[in-house]
């Protein structure tokens, strides 16, 4: 009786401390979080904010732990860049399909203006009306945000028509000119 009473007492501690080291610790979620650091280059996610970042971050470090729950062997898997690197690809696709106005996140005003495709000075409502009408030609031409998601990764020849877009949906802001008032101090 004793001994049934050990054994059951060892196993229910040994399945419970299995259960725990499933489970990732602050400081291995937080070292995931800063690994994803190095993705912060990536097209879509520079544009992002620090709190922007930061939720994708969480979006990201969340699904690896669902996918690998035991911390240590996933960190000692093989491919596990390749592994994060998935997961990043497949969180952008996944933010561009909850939202299509994330266009501003691919291309960056600051970009656009610096291609020569947007005058520098839009107003507010201009930008969103530019973001508006790419992602309406985006909608309309791609059959899945995957497949656009992967044109503008793989850099395809497809790619000169996102450029068509981007001129199209410019050409109604290329007689913007933006003007500088001079303020005079008076003594």
């Amino acid at each position: 009786m004793i001994k049934k009473l050990l054994l059951t007492v060892a196993l229910a501690t040994l399945f419970c401390s299995c259960g725990k080291q499933r489970e990732w610790n602050h400081e291995q979620r937080q070292q995931m979080r800063q690994d994803l650091r190095t993705y912060r280059e990536m097209v879509y996610l520079t544009d992002l904010n620090d709190v922007e970042w930061e939720l994708f971050a969480d979006d990201v470090a969340v699904a690896l732990e669902n996918d690998y729950p035991v911390y240590a062997t996933f960190i000692e898997m093989p491919s596990v860049e390749d592994t994060v690197t998935m997961v990043v690809v497949e969180t952008v696709v996944t933010q561009l399909e909850a939202d299509a106005h994330n266009m501003r996140h691919l291309f960056p005003y600051h970009q656009l203006v610096a291609q020569g495709i947007l005058p520098d000075g839009m107003t507010h409502q201009q930008i969103k009306s530019y973001y508006t009408c790419l992602a309406k030609k985006v909608d309309n031409y791609y059959n899945s945000t995957e497949q656009f998601f992967g044109t503008i990764l793989a850099g395809t020849v497809d790619s000169t028509q996102l450029a068509t877009f981007q001129r199209q949906c410019a050409a109604e802001f290329e007689e913007i000119v933006v003007t500088e008032i001079d303020v005079i101090e008076t003594n």
